[in-house]
């Protein structure tokens, strides 16, 4: 665990460093973004972002996905892989949606883990991006490995429990934008198999620099 000030300063530099925090799926909507979420699983989201605008051209509202046919959305999403998971996730999420929760995506945890095909890290992405809800962390790969390699947490792979210690550590207005900052570094810099030490932002409060 690092100190208060450590935290801070990680912070500041992955500010510096990436200034536009923001998600890399394209979107309008708020389901479109739960539902690219779901397809990026196992998958880029440069990927996703190809598939997507055929994908909601096709099905151009809420109603539409909840009347569509598995088989069909199951075409449009077929090289996302899983594909046969994803687009049933998809049609069964847009149904709940549309009957459950009047064509709305719930603004809560506790809602939004009842929809299929949606776990924490997405649910924690939604109220993050689409709600602007204080403390709201994603934790997907790049997170586990960062934090980690920065001493944020101490040689934890558990999401859920990574999830929680960063919540203590972080500033709660700034933890959505920290989460997406992590993903632009590890993919840019702090890569799992090579990290790129020497270029890195960070390394003067990195432990995984010092080692």
């Amino acid at each position: 665990m690092r100190s208060k000030k450590q935290v801070l300063e990680i912070v500041r530099l992955l500010e510096e460093e990436y200034p536009l925090a923001e998600c890399t799926l394209d979107y309008k909507k708020d389901y479109e973004l739960l539902f690219s979420v779901r397809l990026a699983a196992q998958c880029t989201d440069a990927r996703v972002n190809m598939i997507t605008p055929a994908l909601f051209e096709r099905f151009p509202t809420l109603q539409s996905f909840a009347d569509a046919e598995v088989g069909e959305v199951e075409e449009y999403v077929r090289s996302c892989g899983f594909y046969r998971a994803k687009a049933r996730d998809i049609v069964a999420c847009a149904k709940l949606l549309v009957d459950n929760y009047g064509g709305k995506v719930p603004d809560s945890m506790e809602e939004l883990l009842k929809l299929p095909g949606v776990g924490r890290k997405t649910a924690n992405l939604i109220l993050g991006d689409v709600f602007k809800i204080p403390g709201s962390t994603v934790v997907d790969t790049h997170c586990i490995r960062i934090s980690n390699r920065l001493g944020l947490v101490d040689d934890l792979k558990d999401p859920v429990k990574i999830e929680f210690a960063l919540r203590k550590q972080l500033p709660p207005e700034k933890s959505s934008d920290f989460c997406h900052r992590i993903v632009l570094h590890g993919r840019a810099v702090c890569t799992a198999r090579k990290p790129m030490c020497e270029n890195c932002r960070l390394k003067s409060v990195c432990q995984f620099c010092e080692s």
